[in-house]
């Protein structure tokens, strides 16, 4: 294959190998622009979902903790891409994660506050542990 950069008008030979030796050249190129966001679905998958810390050794546990840990990663996605802000697994983790603890603190209260109050205090308890706090247009 022949790579050509267009500002500097370079040229370059790059040899592409597959243990696939019946895949199409073009599959193949494909294939290899994928593999950082392949990578990067895994890291996301062992570092926040828990596919780095499962014990399983039979085919059947190990195949649904990796496919449970990279569907989660696929969810978390879709609903950051639902955000549309600068947002990471991080702060969606945390977000959800404070509105769990504001939910069970609100249960130990003698009176349910006001909506107008329940609101602000998921707003702040869930940026707690926010990188990127998520703002509201007000």
């Amino acid at each position: 294959m022949l790579r050509r950069i267009f500002k500097t008008g370079a040229t370059a030979r790059v040899v592409l190998f597959t243990s696939n030796p019946g895949l199409a050249w073009d599959k193949v190129i494909l294939y290899y622009r994928l593999r950082f966001q392949i990578e990067f679905n895994f890291r996301d998958a062992k570092q926040h979902w828990g596919l780095e810390d499962f014990m399983n050794v039979k085919s059947i546990p190990v195949y649904n903790a990796a496919n449970l840990a990279m569907f989660m990663v696929n969810v978390s996605y879709a609903l950051i891409a639902k955000i549309q802000q600068t947002y990471s697994v991080n702060d969606f983790k945390a977000r959800f994660r404070g509105y769990k603890y504001a939910e069970a603190t609100l249960k130990l209260l003698p009176e349910i506050p006001k909506p107008i109050f329940i609101e602000q205090i998921y707003a702040r308890i869930s940026a707690l542990g926010s990188i990127n706090v998520l703002h509201k247009a007000a």
